[in-house]
């Protein structure tokens, strides 16, 4: 595996509180510095930031089926006013991400940070609770019923087994599609790859290209322009071995967007127009200095849930198979991401297999139950974590940086409000290149291992999620091993996994079967 970050020799210990952290988290042993953890969790959780925004917009704009708001009732007393508990959200989303984050610095050492995980939360917003009767309450009792049974898997040592069980060949593509996945997440949220107009079909027109650079083909906004001046920078301080230049990169785009919207703010006020010459707009996050640069959170949110509040309203089955989407998804994208973070790091063996398994994974399922408790959706190790390896990070202590961030944002959440996407996301960018580079670890002369590979890698970006890419290799891998009549190299889990694979590119017709 790819160790991309230079390594410096080892030296002896320090003493005090530094040499104490240096020997709890084996930040020498695994070359690394204090310096290098603490700038890691920075970026990482700049990198990750956008979801104390982003969940509560998925999460606080979309009614259940009663046409209640998530939070709605708590923050005004009326549960059908569209938007009004989005504080709440956002206050809850980054406590319980900062939590666990520290809780998996401090139990598995290992640098991944958790937040509530896109996709899962568009799950229960989209579906889960648009089924007849169903409430938020009762949609977040599902999540923390899908956190119970992942943690089971977990102490039984199945989702472990199943890990260990993947070729390794697998191991490296999952880790290469999922940097190829997170480069195209920061192109996508940065506006640098758009989704043009064929969607609007006009039957006689012929349709164009389902992506494209820009609103027009070009670059033809400030944001952009910012987005590309930060990749640059990146580029360019890394090439001259500047320690930090991940987290300059995202300082200094940001003092410059700021800058930017000021002076477009402060023209459009002289001109008696409105906004300036900014046709795309920022995404996200507009770097307008805030009113205020301290904000009280409200936390009324947490324990909004109900455990069995939905087998009485849709059933077992259908409370059956809304708790295994949940429970796949989670399952093998935390897989993908430690795969991947741990390749980046250098931290895994020599079967692909990172260190203290059972810890990260024991952590990650309590995501999914504080997530579901605290009305914030299942949280999961998120692949951001590698932008704070890319400037790095080796060990838990870059996590616990990033919690407490995490934290801190609740008091100041209009702070983290003037990253814009455009200056954060440069680093995926970046960090999608240095997980790339894994690619030599495959053996793309043996057709067994290179097609499944490259599915992997290319319907991960392409249909925009891990485990459809991590599904797609598995079952052309044992696809290829029963036609080559290798059947009994296939291990006994695999089989298992590809069972539920089927299962789960099937869910839909199955769900409309069985549910409508």
């Amino acid at each position: 595996m790819a160790n991309t970050s230079s390594q410096t020799t080892q030296k002896p210990p320090a003493s005090g509180f530094s040499g104490f952290l240096d020997r709890t988290y084996h930040i020498s042993e695994r070359g690394s510095t204090l310096g290098r953890e603490i700038r890691g969790g920075l970026v990482t959780f700049f990198a990750m930031s956008y979801i104390i925004i982003l969940n509560p917009l998925i999460l606080g704009l979309t009614p259940d089926s009663t046409g209640a708001f998530l939070g709605a009732e708590l923050a005004t007393g009326d549960p059908t006013a569209a938007g009004a508990g989005i504080p709440l959200i956002a206050a809850a989303t980054a406590l319980i991400a900062g939590v666990l984050s520290i809780t998996m610095g401090a139990v598995a050492n290992f640098p991944i940070a958790l937040a509530a995980g896109l996709g899962l939360n568009a799950l229960v917003a989209y579906t889960i609770v648009k089924m007849p009767g169903m409430t938020w309450v009762d949609g977040m009792g599902l999540v923390v019923l899908e956190g119970i049974v992942i943690l089971v898997l977990v102490l039984t040592g199945f989702r472990t087994a199943v890990f260990r069980a993947v070729p390794a060949g697998l191991k490296t593509a999952i880790s290469v599609g999922i940097g190829l996945f997170i480069a195209f997440i920061g192109l996508v949220n940065a506006g640098v790859v758009t989704t043009p107009a064929m969607f609007d079909y006009v039957p006689g027109n012929q349709p164009g290209t389902p992506v494209q650079l820009g609103t027009s083909k070009s670059i033809d906004s400030l944001p952009m322009l910012v987005f590309f001046l930060g990749l640059l920078a990146i580029i360019i301080l890394t090439a001259r071995k500047v320690r930090g230049a991940m987290l300059w990169s995202i300082l200094g785009a940001t003092v410059l967007a700021v800058v930017l919207e000021q002076t477009l703010e402060i023209g459009a006020k002289n001109q008696g127009t409105g906004a300036g010459d900014n046709p795309a707009g920022w995404n996200l996050n507009a770097p307008a200095l805030p009113d205020s640069w301290v904000q009280i959170p409200d936390f009324s949110l947490l324990g909004q849930f109900s455990l069995f509040g939905s087998f009485g309203k849709i059933g077992i089955v259908a409370v059956v198979l809304l708790v295994f989407s949940l429970l796949l998804a989670d399952f093998f994208d935390t897989m993908g991401t430690m795969v991947a973070v741990g390749g980046e790091a250098g931290l895994l063996d020599k079967e692909g297999n990172p260190p203290n398994i059972q810890r990260i994974l024991v952590v990650d399922s309590l995501g999914a139950i504080a997530g579901g408790a605290g009305s914030v959706s299942s949280n999961t190790a998120f692949i951001e974590s590698a932008s704070g390896v890319g400037e790095g990070a080796r060990t838990g202590l870059a996590p616990i940086v990033t919690g407490l961030a995490f934290l801190l944002s609740t008091l100041f959440a209009p702070v983290v409000q003037l990253v814009p996407y455009e200056a954060a996301t440069p680093a995926l960018v970046f960090v999608g290149f240095l997980m790339m580079t894994q690619v030599t670890g495959i053996k793309w002369s043996d057709y067994e291992i290179a097609v499944p590979a490259f599915l992997t890698m290319i319907v991960m970006p392409f249909t925009y999620s891990i485990t459809d890419g991590i599904g797609m290799g598995f079952l052309v891998w044992v696809i290829i091993k029963i036609v080559k009549g290798k059947g009994r190299e296939i291990h006994p889990l695999m089989w298992v996994t590809t069972a539920m694979f089927i299962i789960y590119f099937v869910l839909g017709p199955i769900q409309d079967l069985l549910v409508g």
